[in-house]
Order: structure tokens, then C-alpha cells, then sequence
């Protein structure tokens, strides 16, 4: 550890890739991020957060909801500093000295440094880590997903130039990335996926979750009960699925595993919730298929609640991810007593590996999670018995315990 005075309520320093932007009021993040950083605030002094600004002219993603800073709870023991937007090759090394000088004078002032790491040019997580390394600083590396590993499975979906360009920089991300990892003292890594790609790079690997999910939102006894009692009656299935309509999601895949249930004579109701690139190709399928009646798409909600009641409501959260990510909404379905049924990963495996709360399905075979889901409309106990396992495995995962589980290892390593 560095030579500064370890101890509660130090000044920490984040630096990652998500987006800021302008709004009327000043600086703006999105909602779950805010929601980290009050938690981050609970255990730390001072929060010092630098994420990439989004320029003005970039099309505003929909799926977001934005919350100016101004208004947080914990602004007055926060600083908010905006990165420039500098993934393409000639804006980054234009603005790489000056951006470098602001966050060697933000790690000087940071008694705890923690940098989220993702790309390679445009990268300043990356940039400071390099910068940590020559003023002698300790610091934390912090990955959510197996960066490499999305950008290769999505590589067919992007246009040619691009193409062109992650292919030949990709080798050279990954050795970047593996040379940031070995120096430094401690390794966050999100799920077992992304815990398996990175752990043998660091000298100290800690598997993390990142929740927004309070121990209030477990699905109650009542509801659990009342679910489980539909479920045996033989009720209509309800699926759920909800996330961007995004290659790396799968939406095809899982169109084409809810279509062969329904034509195999399996009472259901499915629904997507989320907007993405690839929604106006599920709705043309499922209009080909004339499943209109049983798939549904409402596009994105903003509203937290609303979703989580969904969940709680769903008798399965079917997913068809083709990345080595480590998505949220199948904690949320466990969370909510939904059995979490697709595309098997060793991130979901490890959701579930108390209780058993989930099934797995071989990756890209739609056929076979179709087939699964057949199986629990068939064996009506078995489903009922896979709810409350789902529950069980969700009760480990709220965020004020797994926020201060994070802040303890900062504290003690970065």
C-alpha cells in the first residue's frame, strides 16, 4: 500500500468510461450510477468521480435517465470531472497531455484510487492507471465485462472501417490491459466470467457484484406463494426478458426459443421490455411468426418499480446472451423470485450456485432453451420448486452490503 494514512472516510477517485453530459442545470449522470455514488459517499470522505462527456451533437441514448449532479444527496462531498470524448485515434493523442495533467493532479489529491478499465483509445481509466504507476500510488482496476471478448462476438454487426480497426488494435487492448491489471494491487472483476478472463493477471482477484437492488425489493412470502401456487395450476407461462435489443443480448435467439415453445402447444405470454437496434427486426419476426398475441414489445421504461414488479410477477426470465458481460437484470430476476433460464455462462452459474436457482441452456441454440422451457411447462413442480430457489439466490445481492464490501478492499489495497 502507499505511504498515506489508510482509513475510513478518505478521498477516493474513480475514474471510468461512463458518460456525463450538459444538461440545463450543469453536469448530468445517469440514475444508477447516482445511485452509486451515494453509496460510495456512506463509506468514503470525499468521492471524486471522472467519467467521458458526451458531446452534444452524439445521439442521446434512450435507455438512459439522466439525474443532474446538483441534485444528489451527497453533492457536497463530491467532485465531478468530465473527460473529453476521445475514442477515435487523432482526437485522443491530441488531447492525451492536458487530460493526463488533470488526472495526475486528481491521484496526488486521492488518498484511494480505483480505475474502471475498457478500451484502448479514449481509455483515460487506462491513462491514469499509467499515471498512478509513475507517481509510485497503489490502485484498484475495476472490469464489468470481458471487454476483448464482446468486441470479437460483436465484430460481424459493426460497420467495415471499424471492423477493420478493432481487429487490428484488439491484440494490443488485451496486452494493455493484461500489463494495467499485473500492476496493480487490486483486482475487481464482475461475476465469474470476467473474473475467470483477468484473475491470473492480478496478484490480488476478488469476484464483485454491482447491484442497485435493496434488501426491500426480495419478493415478500405472500407473493412468492401466490406465484407458485399459479404456476402449479398450470396458468399461461409469463416470460420476461428485459435489456436492449443489442447482437451482444441475443433478441433473435430468443424470439426464435419463445416461437418454438408456443408452437409446441406451450400456454405462454412473453415480453421484452427495452429499446435497442435490433427491436424493429424482433418486431418484424414476430409478426411473420403471428405471435403478436403472445410476444409482446413496450420498449424501454424508466421506471424501476414498475420493472421490478414485473419480475416479481414473471414466472421465468429467459435470456439469450452471446458475451462474456455480466448483466444486472439476471440478479434483479433472482432478486424478484423470477428463475433466471438461457444461454449458460459462468456468471449466471455462479448467481445461482447456492440454490440452484436457474438453468442453463448451451450457448447459441435457441432449439435447446426452447426445449427447457417445454420441461417447466411440463413439470409444473419443478417450476415452482425453481421459484423459490430463485429467490433464495437472490437474497444475497443488495447493495448497501455489497457497496461496502467493494469500499473495504479499496480502503485496505488502493
Amino acid at each position: 500500500m502507499s505511504g498515506r494514512a489508510e482509513q475510513r472516510g478518505g478521498r477516493v477517485l474513480f475514474v471510468t468510461a461512463v458518460r456525463l453530459r450538459r444538461g440545463p442545470r450543469g453536469l448530468q449522470l445517469d440514475d444508477q450510477t447516482c445511485a452509486g455514488l451515494a453509496r460510495w459517499a456512506e463509506s468514503f470522505g470525499h468521492v471524486t468521480y471522472m467519467g467521458i462527456e458526451q458531446p452534444a451533437d452524439l445521439e442521446d441514448d434512450t435507455t438512459v435517465t439522466w439525474v443532474d449532479i446538483a441534485d444528489l444527496d451527497c453533492r457536497d462531498r463530491l467532485t465531478v470531472v468530465a473527460l473529453p470524448f476521445a475514442y477515435k485515434i487523432g482526437r485522443f493523442f491530441k488531447d492525451y497531455t492536458s487530460t493526463r495533467q488533470v488526472l495526475g493532479e486528481e491521484i496526488a489529491k486521492a488518498d484511494h484510487l480505483c480505475f474502471t478499465l475498457g478500451y484502448l483509445f479514449g481509455d483515460w481509466a487506462a491513462v491514469a492507471a499509467l499515471e498512478a504507476t509513475k507517481q509510485n500510488r497503489d490502485y484498484a482496476v475495476w472490469f464489468d465485462r470481458v471487454e476483448h471478448d464482446v468486441i470479437r462476438r460483436t465484430l460481424p454487426a459493426i460497420p467495415l472501417k471499424r471492423r477493420i480497426k478493432e481487429v487490428v488494435t484488439l491484440p494490443v487492448m488485451v496486452r494493455y490491459h493484461h500489463h494495467l491489471i499485473r500492476h496493480s494491487k487490486l483486482g475487481l472483476f464482475q461475476g465469474q466470467d470476467t473474473l475467470k478472463a483477468y484473475a491470473d493477471y492480478s496478484d490480488n482477484p476478488h469476484c464483485v457484484y454491482d447491484v442497485h437492488t435493496q434488501s426491500s425489493d426480495l419478493i415478500n412470502a405472500a407473493a412468492l406463494e401466490e406465484k407458485t401456487e399459479r404456476v402449479q395450476s398450470g396458468a399461461p407461462l409469463k416470460i420476461l426478458y428485459v435489456g436492449r435489443a443489442s447482437e451482444m443480448k441475443g433478441p433473435l435467439d430468443w424470439v426464435d426459443a419463445i416461437a418454438t415453445a408456443a408452437q409446441t402447444s406451450v400456454p405462454l405470454q412473453a415480453k421484452w421490455i427495452g429499446d435497442g437496434p435490433l427491436l424493429a427486426d424482433m418486431k418484424q419476426k414476430i409478426s411473420a411468426l403471428e405471435l403478436e398475441d403472445q410476444i409482446e414489445l413496450p420498449g424501454f421504461s424508466s421506471d424501476r418499480e414498475a420493472i421490478l414488479a414485473e419480475m416479481r410477477d414473471a414466472d421465468l426470465f429467459v435470456y439469450c446472451h452471446k458475451t462474456q458481460e455480466s448483466p444486472r437484470c439476471l440478479i434483479e430476476a433472482l432478486v424478484s423470485g423470477c428463475p433466471i433460464v438461457g444461454y449458460q455462462s459462468s456468471y449466471s452459474d455462479d448467481l445461482v450456485h447456492q440454490n440452484d436457482g436457474g438453468l442453463g441452456t448451451p450457448l447459441n441454440d435457441p432449439a435447446a432453451l426452447s426445449a427447457t422451457i417445454q420441461d417447466l411447462h411440463e413439470n409444473r413442480g419443478k417450476l415452482a420448486q425453481l421459484i423459490k430457489a430463485a429467490a433464495a439466490d437472490g437474497s444475497r445481492f443488495d447493495e448497501q452490503t455489497l457497496y461496502a464490501h467493494r469500499a473495504d478492499l479499496i480502503r485496505e489495497y488502493a
